[in-house]
């Protein structure tokens, strides 16, 4: 009878565990949306004298001036959560099979980290929608490395906080010249044409993707290393040293094209990426 009790619930387990994967899935849309808009603002910033470059807070605002921008906002937001539900998953439960060596624990920290960043962009899109404050005065990334710098042993966290978003930048970058994403697909359930558009966006969102995260990173451990939070940067930093370097505007039109792809990237994800968690036992 006890067994026959664990195993019901079991199934139970596993029956209410589906709205986690599609909860999940709508969380990459919701972030291919806003890389989508870094990625547009970026290419208005490289063709055209008015434009700017921006971070992810920078991309709610400008989402919050279009038409609908608020209930576009609602649906990034609750989106967002799922993403980051997904992301806590990964690290705790481990669903990917990442492992307890090195190697898989700097990839499940990673992904707690990237849920904390996300959770922080998520609650800057609601506070947006419902009126009750802005996304904050900079990139998620920017505003966090500052919080830990006032925190004990703060400069030891963010220089750590650098080295594994420069660890994950790098993972992203290869994963993007191997096309070892293609292995996360449901290839089987998408046509010859989405496979093509997965490939191209994967490969090049990753490697732009890579590349700007690496550079964040990089300002985050001079954050730690000078003692001064004014030196952190998000992605709205990383593509102004971007433009400020020779042949800055060409160097800022590749990453807006690499950005946006890499929204498009996200948004397939979303649809055929493999989720595990709840299947097989898990």
């Amino acid at each position: 009878m006890e067994a026959a009790s664990k195993a019901q619930a079991k199934d139970k387990m596993r029956e209410a565990k589906p709205w986690i994967r599609r909860f999940g899935r709508f969380g990459y849309m919701a972030k291919g949306v806003v890389y989508g808009m870094i990625g547009i603002l970026a290419a208005l910033a490289a063709f055209g004298p008015e434009g700017e470059t921006t971070g992810t807070s920078g991309a709610l605002q400008s989402i919050a001036e279009m038409p609908f921008g608020e209930v576009l906002l609602w649906i990034i937001g609750i989106g967002l959560i799922g993403y980051i539900v997904w992301d806590f998953i990964k690290a705790i439960k481990d669903p990917e099979n990442e492992g307890t060596d090195a190697k898989g624990l700097i990839k499940r920290t990673g992904y707690f980290i990237s849920g904390i960043i996300y959770a922080n962009l998520a609650f800057g899109a609601i506070k947006l929608a419902s009126h009750t404050g802005n996304a904050g005065g900079g990139d998620s990334e920017q505003t966090i490395s500052a919080k830990l710098m006032e925190q004990p042993f703060g400069v030891w966290i963010v220089g750590l906080v650098g080295a594994i978003i420069i660890g994950y930048g790098l993972h992203e970058l290869f994963s993007g010249v191997k096309e070892k994403f293609m292995e996360k697909f449901k290839t089987y359930e998408m046509n010859a044409k989405e496979r093509k558009l997965a490939r191209i966006s994967g490969k090049v969102g990753l490697i732009a993707r890579g590349v700007v995260l690496t550079m964040v990173g990089f300002f985050f451990i001079k954050t730690a290393y000078t003692h001064d939070a004014d030196h952190s940067k998000g992605l709205g930093g990383a593509l102004d040293e971007m433009a400020s370097q020779p042949f800055g505007q060409f160097l800022l039109a590749m990453a807006a094209v690499g950005l946006i792809l890499y929204g498009i990237y996200q948004i397939i994800r979303g649809r055929y990426q493999h989720m595990h968690f709840g299947e097989e036992g898990k």
